[in-house]
């Protein structure tokens, strides 16, 4: 690691984060984004000069203020927000600020960003941030710092919590003790970032369970994208945390949950809610687009080893790929509510710059707009194989209507075979989603944290005696999902963040 020489000049540095543009269209959910606070710029803030003066401004839950004189401004681009970071970027440029752009989208594409930089950042910034501070203070800051060889966390600063908002967000405590994932879906929007270099690395397990210890309160929520990616790392985390009274939520795969008794030590240490990202349940669309983790295993099987572990299920699932077909979005809500998935995120599929998908699409003539605001998961921006895009709009529309309507959850909570879990269910899926007013009111007086006790209390454990009982390990390979299962078909919700790389930063559901 680069260490900045002692005895410079304090900075004054802004970090912000501005809003994405669902954020402000008629899908917004304010909820959805006060959910945990991002860390990718409270992360490189840890690398400053304790005399640097540093604020960061998340835009998702604070106005942000362009009348002060910051001398280094660093903004963290996404897709959906690239046009509002331009424009940022643009005004202190003028003022004659030194701006940076980071994130995924400029690593997808750095010769758009770099036009409305004086430094960007390819790939993730623990081994060049150092670096540009350095050049920076000497006064010969370059133009591009791109993440390659030396990738770690090893000794990496401590986040710099002091600078978040955390009054503003219902679970403050987020956390990340990975970087990337270890499947290269062609859907995928991380794999242009971590290019180069190592793609799935994890930090140490004493610095991980030194970070939870730091943290207050029970509440925990890792925003990595695939907590279980590391087998070894994984099992090293959740025996360390045995005995520290936590509950947390977090992201796996399906082959990861089936595999061995890794899901069982998750729920010991504490796991009450998981993100897992089924997508399809058509085989082809899963060779198609290289997401050979999820081929071959039973997904019903899935479902039901969390539900017996008491671990809500958030499933992710993708309209519009190659074999869908206009029975898609009924087979899909059918199954997620007859296998009780607690809550769903849909997503309309979106090729994004840097990803396979992008490139085939592009190949194929098949891409309908650059325009970046409508790259939310949301909008149809590339056209469909066998359906037209006013189809996929609407079918993706009715599935959150559908899976969300009164009936639906309770009918999904009576998958549960205990009342105390039924209850769980639909007290979790309908407070996330019927209580809007509610949401509204009590973020606006900002006592969000007052709410996080209500939220433990419904995530806590739900097994017979309050144990978890142990469930057999499954094998790695299942057979393929019966017709009869498939034509009931995944899963739905009001989703945000792509399970095309979910930024680690955003929202799951």
């Amino acid at each position: 690691m680069t260490m900045i020489a002692p005895g410079l000049r304090p900075v004054k540095v802004k970090f912000i984060l501005p809003a994405l543009t669902e954020a402000t269209d008629p899908y917004w959910r304010p909820i959805k984004y006060l959910l945990f606070p991002s860390l990718g710029l409270a992360t490189l803030a840890a690398y400053l000069s304790p005399d640097d003066c540093a604020v960061i401004v998340d835009e998702h839950v604070e106005p942000l203020t362009l009348n002060d004189a910051p001398e280094l401004v660093v903004i963290q681009t996404y897709i959906t927000n690239a046009y509002r970071a331009y424009r940022i970027a643009d005004h202190y440029r003028s003022q004659g600020a030194f701006v940076c752009l980071g994130g995924l989208h400029v690593s997808s594409l750095p010769e758009e960003a770099a036009a409305h930089a004086d430094a960007i950042f390819l790939g993730p910034g623990e081994q060049t941030f150092p670096q540009f501070l350095q050049d920076f203070r000497a006064g010969k800051p370059d133009r591009v710092y791109t993440s390659t060889a030396g990738r770690t966390l090893e000794r990496v600063p401590p986040i710099r919590r002091d600078l978040i908002r955390r009054a503003y967000y219902l679970v403050p405590n987020s956390i990340v003790v990975t970087r990337g994932c270890p499947q290269h879906c062609d859907f995928c929007y991380k794999d242009a970032f971590f290019q180069g270099g190592r793609g799935f690395y994890t930090q140490r397990v004493d610095d991980a369970l030194a970070e939870i210890e730091r943290l207050p309160g029970r509440h925990l929520y890792f925003l990595d994208d695939h907590l279980l990616g590391d087998r070894r790392f994984a099992e090293a985390l959740f025996e360390g945390m045995k005995g520290m009274g936590r509950l947390f939520q977090g992201a796996a795969t399906v082959d990861s949950i089936l595999r061995g008794d890794l899901i069982e030590r998750a729920a010991e240490a504490g796991l009450r809610s998981i993100f897992v990202g089924f997508e399809t349940l058509t085989p082809e669309n899963l060779r198609r687009s290289n997401k050979r983790q999820n081929l071959g295993r039973d997904c019903k099987a899935v479902a039901d080893r969390l539900h017996s572990l008491g671990i809500m299920i958030n499933g992710s699932f993708v309209f519009g790929m190659d074999d869908d077909s206009e029975d898609v979005f009924r087979r899909t809500v059918d199954w997620a509510i007859d296998h009780g998935i607690t809550t769903a995120t849909f997503h309309i599929q979106t090729p994004y710059p840097g990803t396979q998908l992008h490139a085939r699409m592009t190949r194929e003539g098949r891409m309908l707009t650059r325009d970046w605001n409508l790259y939310d998961t949301r909008h149809v921006v590339y056209r469909p194989a066998h359906l037209n895009s006013e189809a996929l709009k609407a079918g993706y529309d009715w599935a959150y209507r559908e899976f969300y309507r009164w009936g639906s959850i309770a009918r999904a909570s009576l998958h549960h075979g205990t009342l105390k879990h039924q209850a769980k269910h639909f007290f979790y899926a309908s407070g996330w989603k019927k209580f809007e007013p509610l949401w509204d009111l009590i973020i606006r007086a900002q006592q969000l944290t007052r709410v996080t006790p209500l939220l433990e209390g419904v995530l806590s454990r739900v097994t017979h005696a309050g144990k978890i009982r142990p469930t057999k390990a499954v094998p790695d390979m299942f057979p393929i999902i019966s017709s009869e299962t498939i034509n009931k078909t995944i899963l739905g919700h009001n989703g945000s963040t792509p399970p095309h790389g979910r930024v680690d930063v955003l929202t799951r559901s």
